[in-house]
């Protein structure tokens, strides 16, 4: 049997040594499986095992391995980034040059620092065209003055005008003086033709001197000559002045005051009380067919010199027309219109917009029948304006009930031919009334 460790250590020291030495290494022997076994007890009773130990070494091991893994693996070369500023480029230029004395004088090594040097200019000059680059782009953003070409300006102040509302405007007007009762005053309907085309290109103007920041926000109106900055706003505002002074002066004294009147009242309503109300209320689309009413009432004045009922019903004719021609328009417009920040029944009110459109087409009916019954046609003109009339009608009723796109844009496309057609239909049937100095009265 082989000897224990205790009994060869007794061996060697004999007497009260010994008997020492052997009572420790039996006593070590002896509690050694419980002290590694139960070497601390905690708080909640549970103790420190050998599978402890066994889970540090292993932990130890790994974080071991891992640091002798990423001392070995060697480290990327830094890729040379072309933001880099030339501060760095240069820093790094010196490092070189100062590490080139380490490498051995071998025509291979030495060059090395060449290609290096390579490799570090390559960035310094990507930065200088970035920077060249940056600097066209920001004098390319920068604000510049734009010429104004003589040739140019006639057109910028025809857009400025609005100068195919204003032709509208003005056909509107001979309208009104053409359906007048008595004979046609060739210099008096000039006059009034040309004194309502100034007032209308100064109110345009000035309408578009106010909305520059917000037409700014619109596809349909970003660009207009003062959006676009093609002339300046003194310039805008001095054409308007130039406008409005001799156009109210030629309605004033070349026709008539109450003509005049009119017209000043007409710039007044379109500057001063649609355009703001455009940004408040969904009545500026109200107050906007009133100031397109007003042009055939000027042109009934200028020929007659008072307001009676064919002045009214002329402008109450055009006064409905215009809802549903602007609110076929605004509908398709609706993204721009809130883009812009403009309250308009299609953005705020849709379902009255669409019966708005469609009340005034039916009312269209009811004014046309409404002229042979004031003297101002025969009856022949209610009966051949029926289709048209009934025509838009149809397409009103279409909008109201599809509300979509397609239905808006065929409502639109109708009022533009509608109402010329309906007023040459209106000439064509106006009442002819007997003129001439009565005959002697019977002897």
């Amino acid at each position: 049997m082989a000897a224990s460790p205790h009994t060869v250590s007794s061996r060697l020291l004999t007497g009260w040594v010994g008997g020492c030495v052997w009572y420790l290494e039996r006593r070590a022997i002896q509690e050694s499986p419980h002290k590694f076994l139960h070497l601390v007890r905690n708080v909640n009773k549970q103790w420190i095992t050998f599978q402890h130990f066994s889970f540090l070494r292993r932990m130890y091991v790994t974080q071991l391995n891992r640091s002798h893994n990423q001392q070995v693996k060697p480290k990327p070369e830094p890729v040379a980034s072309p933001f880099l500023e030339k501060t760095s480029s240069g820093q790094a230029k010196a490092e070189i040059y100062e590490m080139r004395p380490l490498s051995p004088p071998s025509l291979s090594l030495s060059r090395k620092p060449n290609e290096k040097e390579l490799i570090e200019l390559e960035p310094a000059s990507e930065i200088e065209d970035s920077i060249n680059v940056g600097k066209e782009t920001k004098e390319e953003k920068q604000w510049k003055e734009m010429k104004l070409q003589v040739d140019e300006l006639p057109g910028i102040l025809a857009r400025l005008s609005k100068i195919k509302l204003t032709a509208l405007v003005v056909s509107t007007t001979s309208a009104g003086f053409a359906l007048a009762p008595g004979p046609f005053d060739l210099p008096c309907f000039l006059l009034t033709s040309i004194g309502t085309g100034l007032a209308s290109c100064a109110a345009n103007s000035i309408n578009q001197f106010f909305e520059v920041p917000f037409d700014s926000n619109m596809n349909r109106t970003k660009n207009r000559p003062l959006v676009r900055g093609q002339i300046s706003p003194l310039l805008a505002v001095s054409f308007a002045t130039c406008c409005a002074v001799p156009g109210v002066a030629i309605l004033t004294w070349g026709v008539n005051p109450l003509t005049g009147a009119l017209g000043l009242f007409n710039i007044f309503l379109y500057t001063c009380c649609y355009t703001p109300l455009k940004r408040i209320s969904i009545a500026n689309t109200w107050v906007g067919a009133v100031v397109g009413a007003i042009p055939p009432v000027m042109g009934w004045t200028a020929a007659t010199g008072s307001l009676d009922a064919g002045a009214f019903l002329l402008g109450g004719i055009l006064y409905s027309w215009q809802f549903p021609h602007f609110n076929a328009l605004s509908w398709g417009l609706r993204e721009d219109y809130s883009r812009g920040g403009y309250c308009m029944m299609s953005v705020t009110h849709p379902g009255l917009c669409r019966r708005v459109a469609l009340r005034h087409c039916l009312a269209l009916l009811a004014l046309s029948v409404a002229a042979p019954v004031l003297d101002i046609t025969t009856w022949t003109f209610p009966v051949i304006a029926l289709p048209i009339n009934a025509y838009i009608s149809y397409l009103g009723f279409r909008f109201y009930v599809d509300a979509d796109r397609r239905s808006s844009r065929r409502l639109f496309f109708c009022s533009l031919w509608h109402l010329p057609l309906l007023l040459l239909l209106m000439l064509t049937c106006k009442q002819r009334r007997g003129g001439g100095d009565p005959g002697p009265p019977p002897s």
